[in-house]
């Protein structure tokens, strides 16, 4: 009997240190150390962005945000292949995603902002985009971003696009007086303006270009744009390192002429006027 009960408890010593090893393993300072030590990472994007990052039947995403994070975790993995597991992210679930380890990192036209700073650490920015407005083709009287005043434009939850049309500074920028009409996604307020729903759709110039590009007769860019959007790469509070090895990862990506590739990939046939020179780097905090 005592032979049985030391043989149960040395298998389940022998479990238990299993067990931990397992979970050390598992345990790493950095995003960038998984990289490293795994050659895997967890992606957050969004699935409903065309030329950014869309998602379409059983395939992975695709978009300049699809391929600038593939070069980025390569280079953050010495050079090697990473397996990425891409999950999806919308506006309002990033900042909780990388809070509760659902992904290890957000690329998703994710514009820093002070406020955002207080949840996350950004690397990059890796492109700069302006906030413009899409209406319907035919939208006569609206030409310039200061005509949405008493218009309907829509709010999509975890975006701060229609506070810089309704609020002023230093929270908003233009302080007009809009209606609000709310959607899930931008896809959806596309939807929406198609319906006449909506009046106009105000947000990332890319975002909109990718979304009107399969209907270039149906919409328009104002081509009014008036804020800066600073793409970063959204890490969990506080992970320095790999903020840091982002942001070296960026600058030689711009370096190599990747960046630029990429842009003319997907958004040159849009009409938009692509950047061609690096974006300065955050500070890592």
């Amino acid at each position: 009997m005592l032979m049985r009960r030391t043989g149960a408890l040395l298998a389940a010593v022998v479990t238990a240190l299993g067990v931990a090893a397992c979970d050390h393993a598992d345990t790493y300072v950095s995003v960038a150390e998984k990289i490293r030590e795994t050659g895997q990472v967890s992606i957050g994007t969004k699935w409903d962005q065309p030329n950014l990052s869309l998602k379409q039947g059983h395939g992975d995403p695709e978009g300049f945000d699809v391929d600038v994070a593939k070069y980025l975790v390569k280079e953050l993995a010495g050079g090697r292949d990473v397996k990425i597991t891409w999950r999806e992210s919308r506006q309002a679930s990033r900042e909780a995603m990388l809070q509760n380890g659902a992904v290890d990192m957000i690329v998703a036209s994710y514009s820093i902002t002070a406020a955002r700073k207080n949840y996350v650490t950004f690397g990059g920015p890796y492109v700069i985009a302006h906030q413009d407005t899409m209406v319907r083709a035919d939208a006569s009287d609206l030409t310039k971003a200061t005509d949405l005043k008493h218009r309907r434009i829509c709010q999509v939850p975890g975006s701060n696009s229609y506070q810089r049309i309704v609020e002023p500074p230093p929270d908003g920028q233009l302080g007009l007086p809009a209606e609000l009409v709310g959607a899930n996604t931008y896809a959806e307020c596309v939807y929406k303006l198609g319906t006449g729903d909506l009046d106009a759709v105000t947000t990332d110039d890319m975002m909109l270009a990718g979304l009107s590009s399969h209907n270039p007769d149906q919409y328009k860019l104002l081509k009014d744009p008036f804020t800066d959007e600073r793409y970063g790469v959204g890490l969990k509070k506080g992970d320095k390192a790999t903020c840091e090895a982002v942001n070296r990862a960026v600058a030689k990506m711009w370096r190599d002429g990747t960046a630029v590739k990429l842009l003319r990939k997907w958004f040159g046939q849009t009409g938009l006027t692509l950047p061609t020179t690096p974006p300065p780097a955050e500070r890592c905090s």
